[in-house]
């Protein structure tokens, strides 16, 4: 009798370490407590994705080939913060022009005429491999095809889910209802910075 309880409190254990585990460790998560992670690809695009604790995993692995790329606006990257060594290669650009999209005024952001060219000024397609991250993971989907376009082979070219803010909560009786705490580079407690760095920031601009 002693031993089938024992086996019942074990059962029970592992149960709920496995819920536990649920929203946090299934895609290596390390969200605030209590948030679940649910990552989706916002956009169909050519190449991988992978949690950014899976991309943090693959660069230690291998840093002499494995380079994370940060595509958002320069104001993004350096008022949001970013992931200590990201290479910064907007997708978009801020603009000055007001536009209406989805019944707000926000500014244009028009896509980088050079984006190609940079990463191939940066990068070399036949040896290394690249994790576009932005801020919640849809220009990083556009990112990845692009770069395909640029002759980068497809097993090596990744985006990074949920990018480096997460996704908001969408749960009104949430305390952080409408706030990008889901997920995220920075959610998952990765590194990050808001210092800027010569070696990373976009390259073009050190020569203006």
């Amino acid at each position: 009798m002693r031993n089938v309880k024992l086996s019942l409190l074990i059962a029970l254990l592992l149960v709920f370490s496995g819920v536990a585990c649920t929203s946090s460790c299934r895609y290596g998560a390390k969200s605030e407590p209590g948030f679940e992670v649910n990552y989706e690809v916002k956009v169909p695009h050519e190449g991988g994705n992978v949690t950014p604790s899976e991309a943090y995993a693959m660069i230690q692995k291998d840093p002499e080939h494995t380079f994370l790329v940060d595509v958002r606006t320069r104001a993004e990257y350096e008022f949001v913060g970013h992931p200590i060594g990201a290479y910064h290669i907007p997708f978009k650009l801020s603009g000055n022009e007001l536009v209406e999209k989805k019944g707000k005024l926000a500014y244009a952001k028009p896509d980088s005429p050079n984006f190609a060219q940079d990463l191939l000024a940066r990068f070399n397609p036949a040896k290394d491999t690249l994790l576009f991250m932005c801020r919640s993971g849809t220009r990083s989907c556009l990112s990845s095809t692009e770069a395909i376009k640029a002759e980068w082979p497809v097993e090596n070219i990744f985006n990074i889910l949920g990018g480096f803010e997460g996704d908001k909560i969408t749960d009104e009786n949430n305390p952080y209802y409408g706030q990008r705490k889901s997920g995220g580079w920075r959610n998952e407690n990765l590194p990050w910075t808001y210092k800027i760095n010569k070696k990373f920031v976009y390259q073009p601009d050190l020569s203006e």
